[in-house]
């Protein structure tokens, strides 16, 4: 997470910006899976090792569908 802090702020922008990139991100990419996941994109944004054992039912291919 610190590495993405630094990567935005080296583009100009302010800590609250920062800090606002990174949750409208989150959200968008909360709002493309389903609510169970939540926690893992949060777990990812704290810095931590999510449980990847929910990976299973097609998710990969909706994380693979929110970018195309």
């Amino acid at each position: 997470m610190n590495e993405l802090k630094q990567r935005l702020s080296a583009l100009g922008l302010s800590p609250e910006q920062v800090d606002s990139a990174i949750n409208t991100v989150a959200d968008f990419v909360k709002s493309k899976l389903p609510p169970e996941y939540d926690a893992m994109v949060d777990s990812l944004l704290a810095g931590q090792a999510p449980d990847l054992s929910a990976l299973g039912g097609g998710l990969l291919d909706k994380v693979k569908g929110m970018f195309g």
